[in-house]
C-alpha cells in the first residue's frame, strides 16, 4: 500500500480522512477510500464548526509530529472530512514517525463487503 502522504522540500502533505465529534483526538491508521487512495484516519472531539474540527485536526499533528502549531496547515478539504494537510519540517522524520504511528493501528478498507 502507498504511504497516505508526499514529500516535498518543506516538509509532507497528508490526506486525510477527519471524524469530528469522535470522541477523542486520535490518528486511528491509515484507511483505503473506495477510490483506491490511502488516507490517515484522524478522529476529534471538535465539532465541525466554525473551523474548529480543523484546528483541533492541526493542534494534533503538530503535537504527534513534534512540530509548532504553525507548521501544519490545510492546504484543502475545510469543510470537507477528506482533507489536504501540509506539515514543514524535517520531509524524512516526519515521514518515519507518521509511518511508526500508524504502524500500530491497523489499516481498513472503506469499501463494503459484498457478502
Amino acid at each position: 500500500m502507498a504511504d497516505p502522504w508526499r514529500y516535498s522540500a518543506d516538509g509532507i502533505s497528508i490526506a486525510l480522512r477527519v471524524t469530528p465529534r469522535g470522541g477523542r483526538d486520535d490518528i486511528d491508521g491509515i484507511e483505503t477510500l473506495s477510490d483506491g487512495r490511502p488516507v490517515v484516519k484522524v478522529r476529534v472531539r471538535a465539532i465541525a464548526e466554525g473551523g474548529e474540527a480543523n484546528r483541533a485536526v492541526t493542534d494534533l499533528l503538530a503535537k504527534v509530529l513534534g512540530v509548532r502549531k504553525r507548521d501544519v496547515r490545510v492546504l484543502s478539504g475545510t469543510t470537507s472530512r477528506q482533507k489536504q494537510v501540509a506539515v514543514d519540517g524535517a520531509p524524512r522524520k516526519l515521514g518515519e514517525l507518521l509511518r511508526s504511528i500508524t504502524a500500530a493501528k491497523p489499516a481498513k478498507s472503506s469499501e463494503q463487503d459484498p457478502t
